[in-house]
Parts: structure tokens; C-alpha cells; sequence
């Protein structure tokens, strides 16, 4: 049996013909970048998720980076986020000029540890980034600063509790373009103001740049697209659950699965973009699975404060424990809503003779 991390194949072949129509619609009205269909995204995307206002942007980065932007992050400032995220987190802080400051995560949640994130803010914090990882929802720290809420992976899982939240509509993401595509939520109208300015070069009206802003409009194409699978979202989310609670029960009838392997705690919000196990000689696991036609992945192999490009920030290894734990244990099995029992069943049962050998 073939076992795929994820079948984006499965999820669009019964929504063909309308993505198709999607498409050919924006082909006719020729207004490929920003337009009516963003417009009709935005309104949509903020009704679906209890927000005043929903942004398009180009991708997830940009979300983040225009965020950050907006807040006035630069050269000279510090912004607190975990060692634990994709490298999107903390390559816009470095873009802006300012320096990325990191605190250790939970064990059992792979997040931001609140408590150790507002330890960390000093008197150069302009902000703060916690990632709600994996599509659990994160617990935000109580800090003075402005919170950018990185919720990638993790729409839906809960309402906006920052000043903005950055989304990401790439592919393999629970609600998924067919290219790059992101969104900021925000419930301040100053501040989604200024997230429209600076998506547009700064420019209003055309020509006139009140602010050094960038290209970070969104396709009509890929709104068109999203706006034909934004009313499925809650559905593919409940089969998600569903198939964690199944993975849970299926785990606990298995024998020969080891007492030290940890699977995701089923908390309230979790969308489950992944399901992550904590699994003793993971590697070694995972090559098994993969000869059985398996797939899995790792998020992440190498944690942020180590990665060759933030040498300079003077972090080494062992500086934050559990992140570095979480690298050597992490490993993600397929949950994808389409995901069959007998698929499962088939995981569980390779992983218990994995460890049974």
C-alpha cells in the first residue's frame, strides 16, 4: 500500500470543474492582479474567520514581512519568536534590518514557550512572532508589545489575538492555492490601511508613494481558486480531526508501539496541517516507513538560532534544549483529509513493526 504525505490530487479532483470555471473567469474579465475576485476572497476570507479585515498578499512571507513592515520594524530593533518555525519566520525579521531574538518552546506543544518569550523582550523589542505550529493553536504571552501572530499553518484553529495575523495559502497548506498565496488579518482599520499601501509599492493613487512599500499583491487567479475551496475548509478540518482521533485509538489497540512515543495532544482549535509524533530513533523510523511506501517528513532538521545563515547572531548548540530536542524526535505522518482508515491502519502497523524489530 502507497501512503502519500499529502494527495493535493485527491482534494481537487472533485472540485475540477469549478476550479476550471474560477480560472476561466478571471482569463475573461482580464484583471489578473488584485481586482474583483481579491476583493471577493478578502470579504469572504474575513465573514469565514470572525475578522474585520482580510488582506490578500502574495505569499505567507510577505504576510509576515508586510506585517512587520507595518509596525515600523527596522535596524536597530528586536523581535522575539521561536527557534522552531520554517526559516520564513525569522528571515523577515533579518531582511528588515532588525535582529531576531529567540526563546525555547513547550515539549509537549512544539511552541513558543510564553513565559520564556516575555523573559526574552528587552529594551529593544519592537514585537513579537509566535507560530502556531503544526495547526495548534499557540498560547500568547503577555507583553506590552505588539504580537504578529504567524498562523501559516494553522487557519481557523483560532480568532485573531494580536495585532495581525499572517496566513499562507501555499499548496500543501489545509485551504491551498495552486501557487503562492497569503493574507494578513487584522482588526485595526489604521493598520489594514496601511497593509493595502504598502502591498502596492506604497502607491495611492497610482504613481504617488507615500511609503517605501513592495510588491506583495495577490493574483486574482489564485483568489478565484481560493474562493471556490474556502466554503470546503470546515469540512477538510473535520476530517482532519477525525483522522487524528483515529490515529489515537489505532495507537492505543497496537502493540508494540514504545511507551516514549508521543503523539500531538488533541487540544482545542487544533486544524492538524500536520500530524507530529515525538518517536524514539526517528530516523531510522522513517527510513522504514519510507521503504514501505510511507511518506513522512521532518519539521524541522535544524533549528533557527543554528542555521548557517544566522551564525552571526552568536547562538550555539544547546542554547534552547527543547527546540534542539524537537529536531532529533519530530516526525510528521500523512493526515491529510482524503486520508483512508486502511491507510492509517497501515502507518500504525509499520511503525509497531519498526519498533518491534
Amino acid at each position: 500500500m502507497k501512503v502519500p504525505l499529502l494527495d493535493v490530487k485527491a482534494q481537487n479532483a472533485p472540485l475540477r470543474g469549478a476550479l476550471l470555471e474560477a480560472m476561466t473567469r478571471v482569463m475573461d474579465n482580464v484583471a489578473f492582479i488584485l481586482g474583483p475576485e481579491v476583493e471577493g476572497f478578502e470579504k469572504e476570507l474575513a465573514t469565514a474567520l470572525g475578522v474585520a479585515r482580510a488582506i490578500g498578499v502574495s505569499s505567507g512571507t510577505d504576510a509576515l514581512l508586510v506585517a512587520l513592515m507595518a509596525l515600523g520594524v527596522g535596524p536597530g530593533d528586536e523581535v522575539v519568536t521561536t527557534p522552531l518555525s520554517f526559516y520564513a519566520t525569522v528571515g523577515c525579521i533579518a531582511r528588515l534590518g532588525a535582529r531576531p531574538v529567540f526563546a525555547d518552546i513547550e515539549p509537549d506543544s512544539f511552541n513558543l514557550d510564553p513565559s520564556a518569550a516575555a523573559a526574552a523582550c528587552g529594551t529593544k523589542t519592537r514585537a513579537l512572532i509566535p507560530v502556531h505550529l503544526f495547526g495548534r493553536p499557540a498560547k500568547l504571552p503577555n507583553v506590552d508589545f505588539p504580537v504578529v501572530e504567524d498562523a501559516a499553518q494553522s487557519i481557523g484553529a483560532c480568532r485573531l489575538g494580536g495585532i495581525m495575523s499572517c496566513l499562507s495559502f501555499f499548496p500543501s497548506k489545509n485551504l491551498g492555492a495552486f501557487g503562492d498565496a497569503g493574507a494578513v488579518l487584522c482588526d485595526d482599520a489604521q493598520m489594514a490601511d496601511k497593509i493595502v499601501l504598502l502591498r502596492a509599492h506604497g502607491s495611492r493613487p497610482k504613481y504617488v508613494h507615500h511609503a517605501v512599500g513592495g510588491n506583495f499583491r495577490l493574483d486574482a487567479v489564485q483568489a478565484a481558486i481560493l474562493r471556490v475551496k474556502l466554503p470546503r475548509l470546515a469540512g477538510w478540518t473535520e476530517a482532519r480531526r477525525a483522522n487524528a482521533e483515529r490515529y489515537r485509538r489505532m495507537f492505543a489497540a497496537t502493540p508494540g508501539i514504545p511507551p516514549e512515543l508521543r503523539l500531538p495532544v488533541n487540544v482545542t482549535g487544533h486544524i492538524y496541517n500536520q500530524f507530529v509524533i515525538r518517536a524514539p530513533r526517528r530516523d531510522g523510523l522513517r527510513d522504514h516507513l519510507t521503504k514501505q511506501g510511507i511518506g513522512t517528513e521532518v519539521y524541522y532538521p535544524l533549528a533557527l538560532h543554528l542555521q548557517p545563515c544566522f551564525a552571526g547572531l552568536g547562538y550555539r548548540e544547546g542554547a534552547f534544549p527543547q527546540a534542539e530536542a524537537a529536531t532529533r524526535e519530530a516526525l510528521a505522518l500523512p493526515i491529510f483529509a482524503e486520508l483512508t482508515e486502511e491507510q492509517q491502519a497501515f502507518v500504525v502497523a509499520q511503525i509497531a513493526a519498526y519498533y518491534r524489530q
